[in-house]
């Protein structure tokens, strides 16, 4: 594995930061103190995007995107991430690759308006007594003729209310399997506006502000045969292949918030004077810093590896696990650590280290708690025993 940028990599690198730094740092204050995005602000930042080539990047090239390779992607993407979420996921968009499992007319309908920023698309399995354990989701699709009915709620689904349509996992039967009946899970597209499909706003979060949540309730929900997204009762197969990556991307995005953060208590450290000397040359303050950028590099070592795996196909869950376990947890170090450094400034609005330090607590609940890892890392661990 090559540690170095090609220089094609380092144009992306390089391009994207320009944009993050031109286009969306001056707009963070903005979102911060109203907790909304206009809209006409999205729209203005969608299309320098899109004519700078930035739009739904993560896309393949035969489809309209940039065709990334997994490693080129996440270096993309941690670039994005040193910004406020809402502002770089709504007007930077990624549609869900899970799009790309789509037949020929469900792309036409909903991947490629994605591609070119005519659609949003949101994802929705997270239920009120369901989060972790998807098995146990209790909202159901049930055939009738040629027809399902869906019923059911689904919450925590982040950009519904701006999204055109939905990706619904809903239950729909059980399997019988050596651990007791298993829940079959099937995908169905859902647009705005299908009888039976109602939205309503969800929680206020500490983390991200101006990117929100949704509640999606179905009551006799009922969807064609042409909506299914794969096959019947193979939804878990569909999310394994398609949203496999999406823990890696968490990671990338959360090294690039780490790495702004760390940047404010270097350049703070090396000017700020105490005691008739700079506070960085206090070890109270030099060993944080060090320990700051030790474990970062650590956690980019991890993500890198797994995405170099990714792209010669080796790479295992705990592979991508570790690297969203130890980007996560490290972020919320370092923006801890760096407002320790600050003192009393770094939980003033005037940075944005209190944002950092605020939205780095969700990224170790969704796309998998830092528990849940664990279990996958151990569990990969223990079945290498025969246990």
């Amino acid at each position: 594995m090559d540690f170095g940028l090609s220089e094609e990599q380092q144009m992306i690198v390089d391009t994207t930061r320009a944009f993050v730094e031109r286009e969306l740092y001056p707009h963070e204050a903005e979102v911060e103190r109203t907790g909304h995005l206009r809209m006409e602000l999205v729209r203005e930042i969608q299309a320098k995007a899109i004519e700078a080539g930035l739009y739904a990047a993560n896309m393949p090239e035969d489809v309209g995107g940039a065709g990334l390779d997994t490693q080129t992607w996440l270096l993309y993407e941690k670039e994005l991430g040193r910004a406020n979420y809402a502002l770089h996921w709504t007007c930077v968009a990624r549609p869900s690759n899970i799009l790309l499992a789509g037949t020929p007319e469900q792309r036409e309908r909903y991947l490629f308006p994605c591609i070119r920023g005519e659609k949003w698309d949101c994802l929705a399995m997270t239920e009120p007594g369901a989060g972790s354990d998807l098995r146990g989701m209790k909202a159901s699709a049930k055939a009738d003729g040629d027809d399902f009915i869906l019923n059911g709620t689904k919450h925590f689904i982040s950009h519904a209310d701006i999204a055109d349509f939905a990706i619904v996992f809903m239950a729909t039967g059980e399997e019988q399997t050596p651990r007791g009946p298993k829940k079959r899970i099937t995908a169905f597209f859902v647009d705005k506006g299908t009888p039976g499909f109602d939205l309503r706003d969800g929680y206020r979060n500490v983390s991200h502000r101006g990117y929100t949540n949704a509640v999606l309730e179905f009551n006799d929900c009922r969807l064609p045969q042409s909506a299914v997204l794969g096959e019947v009762h193979k939804g878990f197969e569909v999310a394994n292949t398609w949203l496999g990556a999406t823990r890696l991307q968490v990671a990338a995005t959360c090294l690039g918030r780490a790495e702004r953060a760390l940047g404010y208590a270097v350049d703070y450290a090396a000017e700020r004077e105490q005691f008739g000397q700079k506070i960085g040359k206090f070890q109270g303050v030099s060993f944080k810093l060090a320990d700051m950028a030790m474990e970062l590099k650590a956690a980019e070592l991890l993500t890198r590896e797994a995405a170099w795996k990714f792209d010669q196909g080796t790479v295992t869950e705990s592979d991508m696990s570790m690297a969203k376990l130890k980007a996560t947890e490290v972020l919320a170090m370092v923006a801890d650590e760096a407002i320790q450094i600050h003192g009393g400034m770094g939980l003033m609005d005037d940075l944005p280290l209190e944002r950092i330090w605020r939205d780095a607590r969700v990224e170790r609940i969704w796309e998998g708690t830092s528990e849940i890892q664990r279990h996958i890392i151990s569990r990969e661990m223990l079945r290498a025993r025969g246990a």
